[in-house]
């Protein structure tokens, strides 16, 4: 079993750091952004190693899940001493593919939501650049937010092949959000991010993740009732 194991191990570094012989969840790639921001928090703090018990305290997990999440791509901890921080953090931003590298995104909407998006200073620091910024509203366009000038949403697919976009965010109301997908996708982005309380049709070869906020708010209020209940 021990020699299995170094084998993955050294498959999962021959490839760079992901095993391909396991399919990864969805939900363990979450969790790796969650180990990251705490490992750049205790990286400011000068820490050397950190235990997958804290990472699991300190997030609401358990240490087997925080070690069987981290097993899909290697072994990454010492004997003793846990992980250390430094070399887990390099590890988990070259998986996630936030190392060395920046990724532009392009925006559409902008509104409480959006403005919000590009005020948000994490992003630039985790290598997601706002390239391009749209909206339908002509009072907003040829305006200036955070350094970018606002262009018609009937731009879209154009700037985004102009921009090279690797990622979208559709922050627009419902009515407009398919048709901005549409744009998106026409100018060859991959990869979406829609804010809208819709289900968007997109063709296969794009990732596409909806964010409704209502959903999550529902969620909270459905366990706190049942705890008031107890």
């Amino acid at each position: 079993m021990a020699l299995r194991t170094r084998q993955r191990a050294g498959a999962s570094r021959s490839n760079g750091g992901l095993n391909h012989r396991r399919p990864v969840p969805e939900a363990c790639v979450a969790r790796l952004s969650l180990y990251l921001r705490e490992l750049v928090l205790l990286s400011r703090k000068r820490v050397g190693f950190v235990s997958s018990r804290w990472l699991a305290e300190h997030l609401g997990l358990t240490d087997a899940q925080v070690r069987r999440d981290l097993s899909y791509f290697g072994q990454f901890g010492t004997s003793g001493r846990g992980y250390e921080v430094r070399r887990l953090h390099d590890r988990l931003t070259a998986i996630l593919g936030v190392a060395g590298r920046t990724w532009n995104v392009a925006l559409a909407g902008v509104g409480n939501l959006g403005s919000a998006l590009l005020a948000y200073r994490g992003f630039q620091e985790r290598g997601f650049l706002f390239r391009v910024v749209v909206d339908t509203d002509p009072r907003k366009i040829g305006r200036q937010v955070q350094g970018i000038t606002i262009a018609p949403a009937s731009e879209l697919s154009r700037l985004a092949r102009e921009h090279q976009i690797h990622i979208g965010l559709i922050a627009v109301p419902l009515k407009a959000a398919q048709s901005i997908s549409d744009s998106l996708t026409a100018g060859g982005v991959k990869a979406i991010v829609n804010f809208a309380p819709l289900r968007l049709e997109v063709p296969s070869d794009v990732r596409l993740r909806t964010v409704d906020l209502a959903v999550e708010l529902e969620g909270l209020a459905f366990h706190l009732v049942r705890a008031s209940h107890r």
